[in-house]
């Protein structure tokens, strides 16, 4: 395949001139077959020219100026296209050629690997991946919220165990304190009663049947 520059040699504009010059040398510094053709001093080129570049690439006027790039017959682009697919790094599939081995090019658009659905396939990979993760990281933060209920769980059966243990040494500690009290009281209370009661009196003989009874209601 055989690219085709549409160019006009004797034209008077100097923008048109700087367009086509640089076309051209960007196909030769890069090695590129070419044929340089002129509209401007033979009809057939400048016929051929306007019949075949796309309706929707003519200017309001019709009439296509150069530079007009073709492969073989397949039209490629004007300048301007030419421009934008050298900045995007997208020449060769702009000029429908295959990339030089080990060339780091980019494909176009419509060259880009689709799924039936219309999906780029990096961009499926993509969402597959972001699924993924988000699903993972959804397991990680419910396991993870299992382990700290499991976790305050233990620690909460931990905490009720050291308060029973803390109050049955309390009350193993009050349970002497108390017996002794009472002890204490109890003696109190006999020895105030004692000395609150009259002294008893000499018995006789007689009195001895009454000893008993009296003890009894004594301490009664």
């Amino acid at each position: 395949m055989v690219i085709k520059v549409f160019v006009a040699t004797s034209s008077g504009s100097v923008a048109i001139r700087k367009k086509q010059q640089e076309v051209v040398g960007f196909l030769e510094a890069n090695k590129i077959d070419f044929k340089e053709l002129d509209i401007a001093g033979d009809e057939d080129n400048r016929k051929w020219m306007r019949e075949n570049v796309p309706g929707e690439k003519k200017p309001q006027n019709g009439i296509p100026l150069p530079p007009q790039i073709f492969n073989e017959e397949q039209y490629c682009g004007d300048f301007d296209s030419f421009f934008s697919a050298k900045e995007e790094n997208i020449i060769y599939s702009f000029l429908g050629l295959a990339p030089p081995p080990g060339s780091k090019v980019k494909k176009s658009p419509e060259e880009a690997s689709s799924l039936p659905n219309g999906d780029v396939v990096g961009e499926a990979q993509g969402t597959t991946e972001g699924t993924e993760k988000a699903e993972e990281s959804g397991e990680n933060e419910a396991q993870k919220e299992d382990n700290e209920d499991a976790g305050n769980l233990a620690e909460s059966q931990e905490k009720n165990e050291e308060e029973a243990e803390t109050a049955t040494e309390e009350v193993s500690h009050l349970l002497p304190a108390h017996g002794c009290m009472m002890a204490l009281r109890i003696s109190s209370f006999e020895t105030n009663l004692c000395e609150h009661l009259p002294a008893p009196r000499p018995l006789r003989a007689k009195d001895d049947r009454c000893i008993e009874p009296t003890l009894q209601n004594l301490y009664a």
